[in-house]
């Protein structure tokens, strides 16, 4: 099959300092900005300074393709947003085009910053929590920034269209105000000291615009010391206030050898195992797999998490505003840590850097943004004879690309996993802090959420997740087939009753492929080859879509199809959809999710019911999944890791098990513990 693309080496390598510092230039210089004003920031913020990907379009087609950085900025005196297209080798604009009013691009971290900031500087915001509280150290304060969803025809009204003479359009950030009650700094859980205020700032205009909960009398704030930090673990008022004395053995993943797999630098090319690929990070999306092929053999062309839905389940105002669109909203790559060494990541590891924009436009080097490294899983494939007891065993290795990232009180820890086998997991873990508030007014228990501490209350709520699969199985003439697992019944050819099957059927066009999971049927979905078969039994070469192989099978979104999370979030409503590839089709919630109304995304584009059979330049799978969360006492102060996930796994792609060429080994290293009587050897 050759190359997935026939693409220059360095096509979808990230923009490089150099890079992003030449197209911020380019757009101040085309907006007559001067770089070094001190009022900059009042002009224009670079939302987004990225890589242009290559049109695939145009890439299959033979057209030239140039190095291109695609960016995003808004205007605080208009409030409008723009996108730009710079030629990076041309140094000019090749395209601008300024959004509609009211269409709002991603919060960055700066954004974040100024909106906390606006907070802590408000006079109302401090005479209200020094007549409730006594709170007059705002730096005590801690204010989370949410984007504000808007729940109501109510809500646009009163908060977008809060100034009725103004033309400029509301950037709206509503902040969850937290009390940090011990330690020094940032030490303290502030999670456990919730403050019942709402300040809603618009950032354009630079101050706040509401205040919730101020007519409500004031509650008491919760006192219990419940913390996590290593400083602070002693002063804890029930939890565990000591380490645990039985502490562990040291355990150390050594590769005396190195790793097994290579790293082209210049490309971000990593070879392991039969394995080829290319590296991606980018501000939205985080890590980005890029011509995905084992053997020499195309099985996808890119893949990276899309989108995410974080509804809350309390009806009870001003709650029914409390979900997020983590990816849309803040960015999952400018959400990512700084991995450490030892403690994110243990063994041999090579880490990759990712180099982001401030809203200067000017570039910063988040160090070890995705770390790769390998990890014994245990037994891949193992037969012993029992007539004479021989033994074949082979040890699973697998290579491991991961980024975390923290969306304001959440980690989210991304896993993408190559087997020897073929095989491709993702799994996400959830942990971080659970994102807490007061009891609503004339509750004493929490209708829809759990006390996870004195006073504390932690809502129901759901993780709804969004991955983009670019197939390319064996090339881009693909199909997409679902399998139900079906009970035959008692007939003259099922006498006994026992006969069950694989069904199959072919999703010929967009509307037939939305689909839930049900794992009664044991359902999966199957991308096929239209032109190449298996030399062995004649069936199409293909790759599987298992769902939750990660965790336990979790339902779709569960709001009321009314809720304008339903409407925005669509894509959570299935577990599947599939396109044909439009280079103008990327994000299942549309490309601007902040006070966005759900009037673009996958909807809108299956709705069109284009061929899924063969199409030209292949097919996106948008497979949605999710963790649902009813907090536990055990999930605060610090949560353990919630886990989800899927595979994606060869099927009839090869002759049969493409690891019975790994040779036999032994690990020398390993010893038996002191005081075992075994017999091993």
């Amino acid at each position: 099959p050759g190359p997935i693309m026939p693409l220059d080496p360095k096509a979808v390598f990230p923009l490089t300092e150099s890079e992003i510092s030449k197209a911020s230039g380019v757009v101040l210089d085309h907006l007559k900005i001067e770089p070094s004003s001190d009022d900059l920031l009042d002009k224009i913020r670079f939302v987004a300074v990225s890589l242009a990907e290559p049109s695939r379009t145009a890439v299959l087609a033979g057209k030239e393709t140039r190095r291109q950085a695609e960016i995003v900025t808004i205007d605080p005196r208009t409030g409008l947003a723009t996108e730009m297209v710079v030629d990076l080798d041309s140094a000019k604009v090749a395209s601008s085009t300024v959004l509609p009013k009211g269409k709002q691009p991603m919060y960055t971290p700066d954004d974040c910053d100024l909106a906390e900031a606006i907070v802590q500087k408000d006079p109302k915001v401090a005479m209200l929590l020094k007549e409730r509280y006594g709170i007059e150290d705002m730096s005590r304060v801690a204010c989370d920034p949410w984007s504000v969803h808007l729940a109501s025809d109510a809500d646009r009204d009163e908060l977008v269209g809060y100034d009725k003479e103004s033309s400029v359009a509301a950037r709206l950030v509503q902040t969850f105000l937290y009390y940090r009650q011990d330690g020094v700094g940032m030490e303290d859980n502030h999670y456990a000291h919730p403050i019942d205020l709402l300040p809603v700032v618009d950032l354009n205009a630079k101050k706040v615009i509401t205040i919730g909960g101020a007519d409500r009398p004031a509650p008491k704030i919760p006192k219990a010391s419940v913390n996590y930090h290593r400083n602070l673990v002693s002063a804890n008022s029930y939890l565990e206030s000591t380490w645990r004395s039985d502490t562990m053995a040291a355990l150390n993943v050594v590769q005396p050898d190195g790793p097994s797999f290579k790293v082209d630098a210049e490309t971000n090319t990593v070879n392991w195992q039969k394995w080829t690929f290319k590296v991606g990070f980018n501000y939205r999306e985080g890590l980005v797999l890029h011509d995905v092929s084992f053997d020499g053999r195309p099985v996808l062309a890119r893949a990276a998490l899309v989108e995410m839905a974080v509804p809350y389940a309390d009806p009870h105002p001003p709650f029914q505003r409390k979900c997020a669109f983590d990816v849309g909203d803040y960015g999952l790559g400018y959400c990512a840590n700084s991995l450490e060494l030892g403690c994110d990541c243990l063994g041999h590891i090579h880490y990759f850097d990712a180099v982001l924009p401030g809203a200067n436009g000017k570039p910063t080097v988040k160090k070890a943004a995705v770390c790769m490294h390998e990890e014994d899983v245990g037994i891949l494939w193992k037969h012993v004879e029992y007539r004479n007891g021989h033994n074949e065993s082979r040890r699973s290795r697998e290579l491991v690309l991961s980024s975390i990232a923290t969306v304001v009180n959440y980690e989210y820890l991304f896993y993408w996993r190559l087997k020897c086998d073929g095989t491709i997991d993702f799994e996400i873990k959830l942990s971080g802090e659970l994102s807490t508030n007061l009891l609503s007014e004339g509750e004493e228990v929490p209708s829809h959420g759990v006390m996870v501490a004195p006073g504390v209350n932690a809502q129901i709520h759901q993780h709804m997740f969004c991955a983009r699969l670019d197939f390319c199985v064996d090339g881009f003439d693909n199909k997409i087939s679902e399998y139900n697992i079906v009970r035959e019944p008692v007939s003259p050819q099922n006498p006994y009753g026992n006969a069950f099957g694989a069904v199959e059927t072919v999703l010929e066009t967009e509307s037939k492929a939305i689909r839930t999971a049900d794992q009664a049927q044991a359902r999966f979905w199957k991308v096929s080859s239209c032109s190449k078969k298996n030399p062995i039994n004649g069936k199409p070469t293909a790759y599987k879509l298992v769902p939750f192989t990660k965790g336990p099978a979790q339902p779709v979104l569960m709001v009321d199809d009314s809720c304008e999370v339903a409407k925005k979030g669509a894509f959570a409503t299935q577990n599947l959809w599939v396109t044909p590839y439009a280079e103008d089709e990327r994000f299942p919630a549309g490309n601007y999710t902040p006070q966005g109304d759900g009037q673009v995304g996958l909807p809108a584009w299956t709705a069109k019911n284009r061929n899924l059979v063969g199409p030209r330049e292949g097919l996106v799978v948008w497979h949605a999944f999710g963790v649902l969360h009813v907090p536990r006492l055990e999930d605060f102060p610090v949560m353990p890791c919630e886990m989800t996930g899927f595979s994606i796994k060869p099927d009839n792609f090869f002759s049969g098990n493409p690891a019975i060429d790994l040779p036999p080994e032994k690990n020398a290293a390993s010893k038996l513990a002191a005081g075992c009587n075994g017999c091993a050897k």
